[in-house]
């Protein structure tokens, strides 16, 4: 098994099978059309699912309102269990600041609106056409 994994490290995988193996998405289908719909760059441009990975490259994956860009430390093509999963790249620092300020940012937003069923009154609709004026 030692020497398997070694020729799948010197090898090369398809994007979509690196992307689910690293458990990315749940599914190699749904990995294919997150590529396909240019949710995924690889190395800053876009590409094609057959696309093959190798080691140190970059790969900015968009999953929700999240986006990460990691770097490719190792090759699989199985999927396994996710501490297998994180082992397989390595999140840059610019990434990790980004996503946990945008995290503070829509926590924040939710905490500042006001949750209310009701239609804002004529005083209430002067401040708001005030304050979109003013911006």
């Amino acid at each position: 098994m030692g020497n398997k994994q070694q020729t799948s490290e010197s090898s090369t995988t398809r994007l979509d099978k690196w992307l689910w193996a690293a458990r990315f998405y749940k599914t190699r289908a749904i990995a294919k059309t997150m590529i396909d719909g240019g949710k995924v760059f690889y190395n800053g441009q876009r590409t094609k699912s057959g696309k093959a990975v190798s080691i140190g490259d970059k790969i900015r994956v968009r999953q929700g309102f999240d986006e990460k860009e990691v770097i490719v430390i190792a090759l699989a093509d199985k999927r396994r269990d996710a501490t297998f999963a994180q082992t397989l790249y390595q999140e840059t620092e610019v990434s990790v600041e980004t996503r946990d300020r945008n995290t503070l940012a829509r926590k924040q937003g939710a905490f500042f609106s006001p949750a209310t069923d009701t239609k804002p009154d004529k005083k209430q609709r002067r401040q708001i056409r005030q304050l979109k004026e003013r911006i």
